[in-house]
């Protein structure tokens, strides 16, 4: 499964910019590849990476099962 390029936004409020997917050199299990624009990461250099899978999940938040990240228009 992939997901699409751009702006999602995290479970905790966090905006996210997802620019690719990724390989792990040994298992070949997918990864999200993205970048904080809102929050304390804000303007860190580093990219971040989340196993496809648990991007995907849903998570248990405030007694409601929600998506850990949801895809946004902005």
């Amino acid at each position: 499964m992939k997901i699409k390029v751009g702006k999602y936004k995290h479970f905790k409020g966090d905006i996210v910019k997802v620019i690719g997917m990724g390989l792990h050199s040994e298992t070949l299990e997918e990864f999200v590849v993205y970048k904080h624009i809102t929050g304390k990461r804000k303007g860190e250099k580093y990219f971040w990476v989340r196993p496809l899978k648990m991007f995907l999940e849903k998570v248990i938040f405030n007694g409601k099962k929600i998506q850990r990240f949801k895809k946004i228009k902005i």
